[in-house]
């Protein structure tokens, strides 16, 4: 059986996510998505930086090879030399004069890559108790970190909320008295303190995200450039790796030995790093709201639309002659009236009967059973979110439901 969109629609059999229902066809769509995301990606990555790197190592040879001959050392020496180089480099140990790493300023700046899942890889630890101890330091304090950003990302959007209907109702005052009554009645009806009423587009919201985002990372890079002496397209390519939690570690502010005003730059460049990861952190679970409503659109589209139809509206109640007279209607059985579960009113003078008994039952336990549910989940807003694709009733995408509010992309 196909699944079977909003509008009741049924996808036929040469669609090939026909057999899934539409959670699971969105699901396997998004999944689909990010594999060929990756694909694309690994292509265009391989064409840009391979050609780079065939030139690199090639000239490395011959630098090794000069090398060896100018001062009559052999290949094999000199490559066990920069093994050991190599694990110098990974304990901390560095030609040029760094930091210590594990110090405490070294540390607190570690073990804040680790709970903001950042993970340079500049700094790790080397011995067995240092490994195993972070294994339950970073099972704890993720997790702590998630909920804060989740947290973060909640109150960020309520601001937001407050501040677009602010403006939102400046407009309808100035629309005139239509829309200054509207204004009042949503003042009356106490839609103001509460955001159950109007709520502002997902699209607006990225917006203002992402022009924030946006002015942190140029404000640090005009930070980092001076003081790590990086070019301003390297601070911000720090900036968006570091904010976004990818943490390649080819970059690593504050890891030089001493700063002009250092104590002041490494708390700057803390407090940088924490607004920064909270920003694109709520910039990305928003702009996933943008991939939700496209994976929608694309589901739509790839119905077969040769083979869409609309299904029969299933009659349970068996007809009744219009000649019939009054008499004979009135007499005649329930069972024969109607099979339904939510059948019509009945007459004053008619008698229920046993299957109908249970039946009204059945419904009124089905109606309790959905109110009890809603209200386990936080509402009917929450339970309704699951048909507005990729459910999820916790974190950050039950936030972006209960908040925004997801314009169709075919509208």
């Amino acid at each position: 059986m196909g699944w079977r969109g909003g509008g009741g629609r049924c996808c036929c059999c040469c669609c090939p996510f026909s057999r899934l229902n539409e959670d699971n066809a969105r699901f396997a769509l998004l999944a689909l998505f990010i594999l060929c995301y990756l694909v694309l990606g690994a292509a265009v990555f391989s064409a840009i930086e391979r050609p780079r790197e065939l030139r690199a190592q090639r000239a490395w040879g011959r630098r090794l090879a000069n090398f060896s001959r100018s001062h009559n050392v052999s290949r094999g020496q000199l490559a066990a030399l920069l093994r050991e180089y190599e694990k110098a480099y990974g304990a901390g140990i560095r030609v040029d004069p760094l930091r210590p790493r594990w110090d405490f300023t070294g540390a607190f700046y570690f073990v804040g890559t680790v709970v903001s899942t950042i993970g340079f890889g500049m700094t790790t630890p080397a011995t067995t108790g240092g490994r195993a101890f972070l294994i339950f330091y970073g099972l704890a304090g993720c997790a702590a970190t998630i909920l804060f950003f989740n947290l973060f990302l909640e109150r960020i959007i309520t601001l937001l909320a407050f501040v677009l209907r602010w403006f939102h109702q400046r407009g309808l005052q100035q629309g005139g008295e239509e829309g200054s009554a509207a204004c009042r009645a949503s003042v009356h009806s106490g839609e103001v303190d509460s955001l159950d009423g109007w709520k502002p587009s997902v699209y607006y919201v990225v917006l203002i995200l992402g022009l924030a985002s946006l002015a942190i990372c140029c404000c640090a890079s005009a930070i980092y450039s001076p003081m790590e002496g990086w070019t301003y397209a390297e601070s911000l390519y720090f900036c968006f790796v570091a904010f976004s939690t990818i943490g390649f570690g080819d970059l690593v502010s504050s890891q030089r030995q001493a700063y002009p005003h250092q104590t002041l730059y490494r708390a700057a460049n803390f407090l940088l790093i924490l607004v920064g990861v909270c920003c694109i952190y709520s910039l990305f679970n928003v702009f996933s709201i943008i991939i939700k409503q496209f994976l929608n659109w694309l589901l739509r589209k790839m119905e077969c639309r040769c083979c869409r139809r609309r299904r029969k509206p299933r009659t349970h109640c068996n007809a009744v002659h219009p000649l019939a007279s009054k008499s004979r209607r009135q007499d005649v059985s329930v069972e024969t009236v109607c099979d339904s579960e939510t059948e019509g009113r009945r007459m004053s003078g008619e008698m229920i009967s046993v299957k109908d008994f249970l039946a009204s039952n059945k419904v009124s336990l089905a109606v309790m059973q959905k109110q009890l549910s809603e209200t386990a989940n936080g509402g009917p807003r929450q339970s309704h979110s699951r048909y507005n694709g990729l459910s999820g009733g916790v974190g950050a995408l039950a936030i972006m439901n209960n908040r925004l509010v997801e314009t169709s992309v075919d509208r």
